[in-house]
């Protein structure tokens, strides 16, 4: 039987990712239209536990479309994953009434909240959060772009140096074992090469593009490296083609958490507020224990386990392209 929802409470956890604003407003605003009650829930599940939790209106939700980070803050919750903490979280959700939870975050978030649904019978749906794209049962996660469109802006600069200098740099950037945006950040950048955690290339594989790019004259070598590869540490790896190449100067620029920050694109704004009235809608039709996603255009909705248990498929087509186009 269909629960009945007239209180939805709504929360960001785990790494925080541009156009996570966004979402939050849409479901705030969608709960709003449809007369729903929402409450949003700060510092994501620790504010559960702690009972840091605040009723919301349309209007407390404006002015947040183009910011970036979270302004329901976010934590990694150690407690959440014990019962004694899902306990206290659950009796804070009945202290205020809330009948259903959107969750938006990544695997750890889904993870968290599919245990929290089967303990207690609260109807849950995610979200897709996060920078690095790896979510099964999404075509793009919220954050995807504008991370890889900062990326994008910070290689177009170190392509001054490297070009004013005839540098070769190695640009590491997030993703965990992910590689979609090291993949189509080097692409889009015109980079030499890219190293996934996709693929196994050995390190001649390496050195042979480094090689045509001497041949071919370029003045400027941009390798844009994924952390999760299987090469191992960037400056590793520039130390390495140094001992190959010790006529070349080379420099390691590490982005880190700057690809994390920054207004939301338009691509993630547009992504946040379709996923984020779908989630509404969904709780409302009874839906739970599942991820929304947009796949083909079309909104979806995946069982959190399985989204969690399997892994988004990289596009290799985007590899091929940016090697014919790196001579």
């Amino acid at each position: 039987m269909t629960k009945s929802i007239k209180t939805i409470g709504v929360l960001t956890s785990g790494g925080d990712a541009p156009g996570m604003n966004a979402a939050i407003r849409a479901v705030v605003r969608a709960a709003t239209f449809y007369e729903r009650r929402v409450f949003g829930i700060y510092e994501g599940y620790e504010g559960l536990i702690a009972d840091n939790i605040k009723e919301l209106n349309a209007r407390s939700v404006k002015n947040i479309l183009n910011r970036g980070g979270t302004v329901l803050k976010s934590s990694r919750s150690e407690a959440f994953k014990t019962k004694e903490g899902r306990k206290s979280a659950y009796e804070n959700l009945k202290k205020h009434g809330i009948d259903a939870l959107v969750l938006i975050g990544g695997n750890g978030t889904f993870t968290g909240g599919h245990i929290f649904s089967e303990e207690y019978d609260i109807p849950v749906i995610g979200v897709p959060g996060t920078i690095d794209n790896d979510l099964f049962g999404t075509d793009y996660t919220i954050g995807f772009d504008s991370a890889t469109n900062t990326v994008i802006n910070c290689v177009d600069k170190l392509r001054d140096t490297a070009e004013s200098h005839n540098r070769l740099f190695f640009i590491e950037v997030m993703g965990r074992d992910s590689g979609f945006i090291a993949l189509r950040a080097a692409l889009a950048s015109g980079a030499l090469d890219v190293i996934l955690p996709e693929e196994s290339s050995p390190m001649q594989d390496l050195l042979n593009e480094l090689a045509k790019g001497v041949e071919n004259k370029k003045t400027n070598k941009l390798v844009v490296v994924a952390e999760g590869n299987k090469l191992g540490d960037t400056f590793a790896i520039a130390e390495e083609i140094r001992k190959k190449f010790p006529d070349m100067e080379s420099k390691v620029t590490i982005l880190g958490h700057l690809q994390r920050g920054g207004s939301p694109t338009c691509h993630d704004r547009v992504l946040a507020s379709q996923l984020g009235v779908a989630a509404v809608e969904g709780l409302l039709n009874g839906k739970s224990d599942v991820m929304v996603g947009l796949e083909n255009n079309e909104i979806t909705y995946t069982f959190l386990q399985k989204a969690i248990n399997n892994k988004a498929v990289l596009n290799t087509e985007l590899l091929r392209i940016s090697k014919i186009l790196s001579i």
